[in-house]
């Protein structure tokens, strides 16, 4: 029996016809690879790659209220957004934890764009609605707006030759709009979930295969292939970015997770009393990074225990680096293991593996 509820992307087809893997992702039939996670994992660090990141939600918040809608249900201080600007931030949950993890984009004085994780789009759609004694109009495009995300240390120079728009100033967390590949008002935003540097183009969806075969027609020269979701992940991971999902969600809250640094205390907003304490008074977990020091590979799920065997944590993602070749991890530890340094074990299939905390991200620049 098929399942008629899972969704497609526009390039579902695309995908389909170059021989990707495909598997249910948060609700949508997705690529995983096209030919391996490794090579498709140095294509980005590299040279250039496209992932299909359409699946993502858009949601439009517009009028004279949609800034004070905004500073409510997010973290961080969305008063300092200018046109052109982009913030990442969560919202919290109303019980310490974390409803999702954001981008909001300043398209102008009375009009931004959230862009949200899209196993949360109706949960957080719901949740900012529920929110909503301001009157700002919400708007959601998430079923019309396509979005490839083309990184890589090549992508520039890809993306460049499909527009006359200047992408040099274009600084990281910043966007503009203009034509590419013939498409008018394109979002050109410099956001980047690897750590590779790129773009993040946002098209209409009956425009996105005319960017797609675009973008690979231009890059041809650079070597530019397709990456699915099995090199995003170990690429995010390099960077110690957190996924939603594996490593925050509604128990996790953003100090305990390291994001105090978007969770600012300059405004009223859900939770903040409560989470400005945890702040001050510290948190009695934290998430950090380690690497294994003995030979194995850590795993989502698989237990943190201390010197003495007992079990102190949890792994939230794991994976062996294919940058480093190091086996590499993030865990929720006692803040007494969490310093860098500190040695912790993980119980890989029943043995005890040493591993060492360090600070993030695990590949420096």
């Amino acid at each position: 029996m098929t399942d008629t509820s899972i969704q497609k992307t526009a390039l579902h087809a695309v995908h389909q016809s170059l021989g990707a893997k495909m598997v249910p992702f948060a609700g949508f039939d997705m690529p995983v690879r096209y030919s391996s996670d490794l090579d498709e994992h140095h294509t980005v660090r590299k040279a250039v790659g496209v992932f299909d990141v359409s699946h993502m939600g858009e949601f439009w918040i517009m009028g004279p209220n949609a800034l004070d809608l905004i500073q409510w249900v997010t973290s961080n201080d969305a008063a300092k957004l200018t046109p052109g600007k982009i913030q990442y931030s969560c919202l919290p949950n109303g019980k310490g934890g974390i409803v999702d993890d954001l981008l909001v984009y300043c398209i102008g004085p009375e009009e931004y764009m959230l862009v949200v994780n899209a196993s949360n789009i109706e949960k957080d759609w719901n949740w900012i609605q529920s929110q909503n004694c301001f009157g700002a109009k919400m708007e959601n495009f998430s079923d019309n707006i396509s979005l490839l995300a083309v990184q890589g240390p090549l992508a520039k120079q890809v993306i460049q030759k499909l527009t006359d728009v200047d992408l040099n100033p274009i600084a990281y967390y910043n966007f503009t709009k203009g034509t590419v590949a013939g498409i008018e008002n394109v979002i050109i935003s410099n956001t980047g979930y690897t750590g590779a540097g790129g773009f993040e183009l946002y098209v209409p969806n009956d425009k996105v295969e005319t960017l797609w075969n675009a973008l690979f027609e231009a890059g041809v020269p650079e070597g530019i292939k397709p990456i699915g979701l099995g090199a995003r992940d170990t690429l995010r991971l390099e960077m110690g970015f957190c996924l939603y999902g594996n490593d925050i969600d509604d128990t996790t809250s953003p100090i305990e997770a390291g994001l105090g640094w978007i969770t600012k205390f300059t405004k009223d907003f859900v939770d903040g009393d409560y989470l400005k304490k945890q702040k001050e008074e510290g948190t009695r977990r934290k998430l950090v990074g380690f690497e294994l020091t003995d030979k194995g590979i850590a795993r989502g799920h698989y237990l943190v225990k201390d010197a003495d065997g007992t079990e102190i944590g949890v792994v939230t993602s794991g994976t062996m680096s294919p940058s480093s070749g190091k086996s590499i991890g993030l865990a929720y530890v006692p803040v007494s293991h969490s310093k860098p340094g500190s040695q912790i074990f993980i119980d890989v299939r029943g043995r005890n593996l040493a591993a060492e905390v360090v600070s993030l991200p695990f590949l420096k620049s």
